[in-house]
């Protein structure tokens, strides 16, 4: 999920242009010894964000294996589509022609469960995919004109919902930390635990130790030896693999035809505008990186691909798209700013996604070793939330107030998870939902204190480049 990183206005800033009959380093095309490292380097810093939405929805609602492996698989192919239409683009359609990286957002977790819990068994996943392609047409309805929008999603909104995301999707993995099942008899035993345990000490070592690439890895490597480490208790299954087909495209509307429900509709539908202005604040992050600018068609043409892909995702097991923050971060890392690397990312992805059996090996991974380095995936996110807010101007009181006030709301479906039991079904789902409801709470606090019967420009900040 992106990181916003500073206001609309960096979009009027300089840019740098390369001399005369010069390729920029946007368009440079390595060659395969440097481009192939390069991405691989950026699958292995997105792979978990990517396969993280369809293992907790997958779970959430009760798939086999099987159906576990086809999400997985489903989420890795439309991610690939997505890259690959983003960074090669198609005319003035679609695409920013960016080295930049669409997937499944973690920003639609909380509120797509909250839609399960909410419908009746076998109905959960149509019901969230109609939501989700609802959210895609009103991606592609908003996105042109997403611009004029983006003063209402200061740091002091985006710094709320990314925040929310984090807490109120730490206790996924608490839950798998202690098994993931609990009608288990072993739920939350030891065994368990000290596997999760494990798993997180593994990958706080190669951060702190490690260097370059192994840092950047140390999520998945901590996967891996957790993995490894469960074989011997015998906390490994393996069945996944005997199951999966080595090579299947997705079939569409496996899960069922879409459910179009009007509270899960707009629960998804905020959660979409979060996306879009996460995905128009990486755009220009990642302008202003590979000093190539960032303007309002170029925001317009990414918006469309995240729009085109959260709309055709359904339609073989996706889920909404939007930008990962951590592939911003590796192209300011490493500086390697060709959008051609990322382009054979997704080509990667696509491949990926086209081989089940290679989902059926990341199911291979217990719920504790899941649970370990969960806490450090949603942790993460929560710092981040943390990050926008420190330079969203809490300074002032009525900042502090907004922030308090919405940070409550979103806590409350956590704190007490039957206080809405009274209210509508359409109200539960929608409030039901820290997420939805702490966004609701930041976009309505901010217009009273920020737009309603003030004169001028915006009091509260845009962020700055990061």
């Amino acid at each position: 999920m992106a990181q916003p990183a500073m206001g609309p206005a960096a979009a009027d800033g300089p840019c740098t242009t390369p001399p005369e009959g010069a390729v920029h380093p946007v368009d440079e095309k390595l060659p395969a010894a440097r481009l192939v490292p390069a991405a691989l380097q950026h699958i292995a810093a997105m792979y978990a964000g990517v396969v993280t939405p369809p293992l907790i929805i997958g779970q959430a609602v009760g798939l086999d294996t099987a159906g576990q492996t086809r999400l997985i698989a489903a989420s890795l192919l439309i991610a690939g589509l997505a890259t690959v239409l983003q960074t090669l683009g198609v005319a003035n359609f679609a695409g920013n022609r960016l080295p930049f990286v669409n997937a499944a957002s973690s920003a639609g977790i909380a509120p797509m469960l909250a839609i399960a819990e909410t419908s009746a068994k076998g109905h959960q996943l149509p019901a969230i995919y109609g939501a989700v392609m609802v959210a895609g047409v009103s991606c592609l309805l908003v996105g042109p004109f997403f611009g004029r929008l983006l003063r209402f999603f200061p740091p002091l909104v985006t710094g709320v919902v990314i925040t929310l995301i984090g807490v109120t999707l730490m206790p996924v993995p608490v839950s798998w930390a202690q098994g993931g099942d609990k009608n288990a008899a072993d739920f939350g035993s030891m065994n368990h635990l000290a596997l999760a345990a494990f798993t997180l000490v593994v990958i706080l070592l190669f951060q702190r130790f490690a260097r370059g690439f192994l840092r950047q890895v140390a999520l998945l490597l901590g996967l891996l030896i957790g993995t490894l480490a469960a074989i011997p208790f015998g906390m490994a299954d393996f069945s996944a693999l005997k199951s999966a087909p080595v090579a299947a495209l997705p079939t569409p509307f496996s899960f069922g035809a879409p459910e179009f429900h009007p509270a899960a509709v707009l629960s998804l539908c905020i959660v979409m505008l979060v996306l879009m202005t996460e995905s128009s604040a990486g755009m220009l992050a990642i302008g202003e990186i590979c000093e190539r600018r960032t303007d309002g068609r170029t925001i317009a043409r990414g918006l469309r691909t995240d729009g085109i892909a959260t709309l055709l995702g359904p339609v073989f097991g996706g889920f909404p798209t939007s930008a990962f923050a951590q592939n911003v971060g590796v192209v300011s890392l490493t500086r390697v700013r060709s959008r051609y690397v990322v382009a054979v990312a997704g080509g990667a992805l696509l491949a990926l996604g086209a081989f089940p059996v290679l989902g059926a090996v990341v199911s291979l991974v217990p719920m504790p070793v899941l649970g370990g380095a969960g806490i450090v995936l949603f942790g993460s996110i929560a710092v981040s939330g943390i990050r926008t807010l420190s330079e969203a101007g809490l300074d002032d009181s009525s900042n502090i107030i907004l922030v308090a006030v919405a940070l409550g709301a979103g806590i409350i479906p956590l704190a007490a998870p039957t206080f809405y039991a009274g209210f509508p079904a359409w109200a539960q789902t929608v409030l039901g939902s820290g997420i939805s409801a702490g966004a609701l709470t930041a976009v309505l606090l901010n217009l009273f204190f920020h737009h309603l019967g003030t004169r001028g420009s915006v009091t509260a900040p845009v962020l700055k480049s990061s």
